[in-house]
């Protein structure tokens, strides 16, 4: 018997369950863009996405790119010991904490960066496109309130100049 005959069961929509359809746009722009800088760049989504978040934000601790991109604390490890092996983000030390890794992007990070960035972005417009400019404004105001405050810089953090797309 299928299951949206059975009394005793009642199974999600997903066509219409916020979470799932969120997931599928998200997988899919990310994806588009994740082929191309996988293959040029050996590059994994988790290892642009923590790039991206320190190319904004200079100095973060793995901890810290961590809550930045609600990604898995494990996940973002691996991402940053496979970037640190491979020359494209350097770990120092905090100079008030010695305990305490900081992050930055190395020259070579940054070479990856201004390549994969601008294809993000224009992927991003691409999705944009489909929508108009009020249909747009909404977009963004509805994910603002849905997503809440950003996560401030941290005192003494500096915000590089840096605009980055984590696709």
């Amino acid at each position: 018997m299928p299951a949206d005959q059975r009394p005793d069961h009642a199974p999600l929509e997903l066509e219409r369950f916020l979470p799932y359809r969120l997931s599928i746009l998200s997988n899919t722009v990310s994806q588009a863009i994740a082929d191309d800088y996988q293959a040029r760049f050996d590059l994994s989504v988790t290892e642009w996405r923590v790039m991206a978040v320190l190319a904004r934000f200079e100095g973060l601790s793995a901890r810290e790119v961590a809550e930045r991109t609600a990604m898995d604390k494990v996940a973002v490890s691996r991402a940053l010991a496979r970037l640190v092996e491979a020359g494209r983000v350097n770990r120092g030390t905090h100079e008030g904490d010695k305990r305490r890794s900081v992050l930055s992007l190395s020259e070579a990070g940054w070479e990856v960066h201004d390549v994969v960035a601008p294809m993000a972005r224009a992927r991003e417009r691409e999705v944009l496109a489909k929508l108009d400019a009020d249909e747009q404004a909404w977009l963004s105001r509805i994910l603002d309130k849905l997503l809440g405050p950003p996560v401030p810089p941290r005192s003494g953090q500096r915000e590089s100049g840096a605009e980055a797309t984590a696709a």
